[in-house]
């Protein structure tokens, strides 16, 4: 199959285009990091599938970067449907969507839902984790016992990559349109999490702009074959003890 897939730099992009190419996928990568900016890059490629990753990301940046985040997110994703509307488009949506009066971030990409062509799906990701994470996400973190503050009234549900790029494929074998998260289906505690893995550091109550728990119901990624095999806590344990 040929595979236009954007965002392939980014941390989940890198994944998704290795598992792609390996499953002997044509991938046609676009990336701003590259040069290809998808509100005004090039688009004339004919594929038979679409995998739409690029964008920006984050709560809090998008406090203070709201118009850049409706450009990135909505006006370049808006162009791209209008230029494969006859094409099968999987686009990342997130799992602040479910609120989108939280904050910008959560606002374009529920825009975004709106707008998207009839046979495309979105994927609500939730908190994503796993090799060449952002060092500034939680686990990473955690992994180098540099958490400088917890929110103490917020649970979070951790995918590792690996399984995320499954739940993608599946959703690529699959017929299905619409809208679904992708999350572990497990949820947890912040302040639990670091106490178990014994992390000392700052607590304060979470602003009003973020969600209180992202906790995704895989309900329709379950009848289509997919569940997650990675658990979060064997995975920082087997992390922590490789590097000790």
């Amino acid at each position: 199959m040929d595979i236009l897939l954007t965002g392939s730099e980014g941390f989940i992009g890198q994944h998704l285009n290795k598992f792609l190419n390996e499953q002997g996928h044509k991938v046609i990568c676009l990336d701003k990091k590259t040069g290809n900016d998808l509100v005004s890059c090039d688009l004339k490629y004919s594929v038979d599938l679409v995998i739409h990753l690029a964008g920006l990301s984050g709560v809090r940046d998008s406090l203070g970067r709201p118009e850049e985040y409706w450009i990135q997110n909505v006006i370049a994703g808006q162009r791209l449907f209008d230029f494969f509307k006859d094409t099968r488009i999987l686009y990342a949506s997130s799992s602040t969507a479910h609120e989108p009066w939280k904050n910008p971030y959560a606002m374009s990409k529920y825009s975004l839902e709106r707008i998207a062509p009839a046979n495309s799906v979105g994927m609500r990701f939730t908190t994503v984790y796993g090799p060449n994470a952002r060092e500034s996400m939680l686990i990473p973190r955690i992994l180098r016992n540099d958490v400088p503050y917890i929110n103490t009234n917020h649970s979070r549900d951790f995918i590792h990559v690996n399984d995320l790029v499954r739940a993608i494929d599946t959703l690529i074998k699959s017929d299905f349109k619409g809208i679904t998260d992708i999350g572990s289906g497990v949820t947890n505690n912040l302040v639990e999490l670091v106490d178990y893995f014994g992390i000392d550091c700052e607590r304060a109550v979470g602003e009003e702009n973020e969600r209180l728990d992202n906790l995704a119901d895989n309900t329709i990624l379950n009848k289509i074959g997919w569940s997650p095999n990675i658990k979060l806590y064997d995975y920082i344990k087997e992390k922590r003890n490789a590097s000790n």
